[in-house]
């Protein structure tokens, strides 16, 4: 079960897009997937920290933190909230920290780096909007 997706890739290889293999898993889910919300937000988590703390009804948190691994965008206590509120996992193009209590959290986490760096809550992005990175445009979940 765990090689899926090249089965699918396989028998759908029109529908089935994939990002450039850029991201490292750090959650305790290798598997996931659902419904996507898009985050776009640079070195400011704000908005994911808002969202974590929400019913994720088994959705996909995509974050666009710009490819920045200078602070990051996710730790254990957002992993925590965000597994304990229903999310399946988070996408962050971007950087995340406390990577060894995520490992230990039943959610899916692919990032880009670790950074032990905490970003500043000033407030800043945007929710639900187009994305475009690793080779893919991502398109929120309506």
């Amino acid at each position: 079960m765990l090689d899926l997706l090249p089965d699918l890739c396989d028998s759908f290889p029109q529908q089935v897009k994939v990002f450039q293999p850029i991201f490292s898993s750090y959650g305790g889910r290798v598997i996931f997937s659902g419904p996507i919300v898009t985050v776009k937000c640079f070195e400011d988590n704000s908005l994911v920290k808002e969202l974590v703390n929400q019913p994720g009804r088994g959705q996909v948190m995509v974050v666009d933190g710009g490819g920045s691994t200078r602070r990051a965008l996710l730790g254990d206590l957002l992993a925590q909230a965000a597994c304990d509120n229903g999310w399946a996992g988070l996408v962050i193009y971007g950087a995340i920290r406390d990577v060894a209590t995520i490992a230990t959290i039943d959610i899916g986490v692919q990032a880009l780096a670790a950074c032990p760096i905490k970003t500043e809550k000033l407030g800043a992005g945007t929710l639900n909007v187009e994305l475009e990175f690793a080779g893919q445009i991502i398109k929120p979940v309506q």
